[in-house]
């Protein structure tokens, strides 16, 4: 057989691809942990969801768990209130968090600015802290009887202005949101940063030979190159203020007060299914809501991801 013979006899035979077990390996356990954790309690929680206890017996009662929620008029006053509460809650962290976390890393980017570092760790560390200790200290900052809020702003000339804002209805919620962006207004900064950092330099040099600079620079380059890092941020805020609970518990507890104005899907669901004070709970209709915000997050997360990634994903490299 010559050697052309061979090399294509060599050519021809098929390719044996080594199976790589030891990815399974590692991966089963994390698998199995998280399985246990997330993926057995949500399959547990819409199965709980159609059932309900009837004459003593758990019985399944299909979706009309969700026909009570909406419909009854005990259960869907607090759901609406707590649904409205908790757009408020997400819309204040989107017109207020992100904007400002985008303008900080604009900012942190410019080549000129000292101090970078410092001002990185400084606005990054209040995400690193307990929520507890961040609802607890600005408890202390804002009361009227031992706060130093009042004080501050009679510095400033401002003391008049000062309210009780975390016992007014009409400013509680608003109030609680904006602890929650003083805390978290980091994360969007520094994903932000990191996605100026990445715009190549040629795109950069190219525009500044073209008479573009400054915030010109920054409106027409590099704000539409950091677009796909905008929509997961606007994603995972969506994801996070419709989760969101441990601070709202924290500053206003368990009732979300006063009168329910700082209550959202979160809170509601905890007095519901674990109840509170002389309320016992109901774990079929703590189950309904948490399938609802289940949904919501569902659907939320599918239009990011069929509508909106799409339309975004032509700007990325």
């Amino acid at each position: 057989m010559s050697e052309a013979d061979i090399s294509a006899a060599y050519d021809a035979a098929p390719i044996k691809r080594q199976r790589r077990w030891h990815i399974v390996v590692f991966l089963l356990p994390a698998l199995i942990v998280y399985t246990a954790v997330m993926i057995l309690p949500l399959i547990e929680t819409l199965r709980l969801s159609l059932y309900n206890v009837v004459d003593g017996q758990t019985t399944f009662v299909g979706l009309n768990n969700f026909k009570v929620l909406f419909g009854d008029e005990r259960w869907s006053h607090d759901f609406w209130n707590a649904l409205r509460n908790n757009l408020i809650f997400f819309a204040i962290h989107m017109c207020v968090q992100n904007p400002i976390g985008v303008a900080l890393a604009a900012l942190l980017s410019l080549p000129k600015l000292r101090f970078v570092a410092f001002y990185r760790t400084a606005i990054f560390l209040p995400t690193l802290l307990s929520f507890v200790v961040v609802g607890f200290i600005w408890k202390l900052i804002l009361s009227p009887l031992w706060g130093v809020a009042p004080d501050l702003m009679g510095m400033v000339g401002l003391k008049s202005f000062f309210a009780p804002w975390l016992g007014r209805p009409g400013t509680a919620l608003i109030t609680v949101a904006l602890i929650s962006v003083w805390q978290y207004v980091g994360i969007p900064m520094m994903l932000i940063y990191a996605a100026l950092l990445n715009i190549p330099e040629e795109v950069i040099e190219a525009a500044e030979c073209d008479g573009i600079t400054g915030w010109s620079q920054f409106w027409k380059i590099k704000l539409p190159l950091v677009l796909p890092a905008i929509g997961i941020i606007s994603i995972l805020t969506f994801v996070g203020n419709f989760n969101a609970f441990d601070l709202v518990y924290t500053v206003q507890g368990a009732l979300a007060g006063p009168d329910g104005s700082t209550d959202i899907l979160g809170t509601l669901l905890y007095r519901v299914f674990f109840g509170f004070q002389l309320q016992l709970g109901d774990r079929s209709m703590g189950a309904t809501i948490a399938t609802v915000m289940f949904l919501i997050i569902l659907t939320g997360v599918s239009f990011y991801l069929f509508i909106v990634q799409r339309r975004i994903r032509r700007y990325q490299f």
